[in-house]
């Protein structure tokens, strides 16, 4: 379980909540309300005061590194490294089947990034993240450049995952969305979280 206990930042909280071993929380709320901040400040991306624990682990008791790798933050617009997309992952066959599975060819560890458009990379994204395996995924609108067909393929191996007792945070602002992966939804307002019906 993830618990956040009075998690504040400039701009944002302080907030609490609990995210409890496959469940998915929707976070909404309009544009430039808080939503990322409050994913990269779970993440400790950013300088923040407060508490959150994984299984009852204080975030500061590991290194930086270990707890990014378990509560995994993907932002809207993943960052690339290098000019091949294969470059990006250490295992391109491991990551095949994610890849697939999200309606890409198999072969597009040879394409230059260059080449991607805001869906193929914002997948592409979500399979690094995948690959790490996290205890908790916070998801920063990982459908908003994608069409239909796209944003169901997407959905369905996150519910695979949630199936499979890993915890998501999930900024959507697509109502239909949000009542299909989420259990709860969280309305981040003016850097303040109230829990809302979906």
């Amino acid at each position: 379980m993830l618990l956040v206990r009075d998690l504040a930042r400039p701009g944002l909280g302080p907030i609490s909540f609990e995210l409890q071993d496959g469940e998915c929380i929707a976070l909404r709320g309009p544009s430039g309300a808080g939503k990322s901040l409050l994913l990269r400040a779970i993440a400790d991306l950013d300088p923040n005061s407060g508490t959150v624990t994984l299984d009852g682990a204080a975030r500061e008791s590991m290194p930086a590194p270990q707890w990014r790798r378990q509560v995994t933050y993907l932002p809207a617009e993943p960052g690339w490294w290098a000019d091949r997309v294969g470059a990006h992952y250490s295992d391109w066959q491991t990551a095949r089947p994610l890849v697939e599975a999200l309606a890409l060819p198999a072969d597009c560890d040879h394409w230059p990034v260059l080449r991607l458009s805001t869906g193929e990379r914002q997948r592409l994204g979500l399979v690094r993240v995948l690959l790490l395996e996290p205890r908790v995924l916070l998801l920063d609108e990982p459908t908003s450049g994608l069409d239909a067909e796209a944003t169901e393929s997407v959905e369905r191996l996150v519910l695979e995952r949630l199936a499979q007792g890993t915890s998501v945070l999930w900024v959507t602002h697509d109502d239909a969305q949000a009542k299909r992966v989420a259990r709860r939804a969280l309305k981040i307002s003016k850097g303040q979280a109230r829990e809302e019906p979906l």
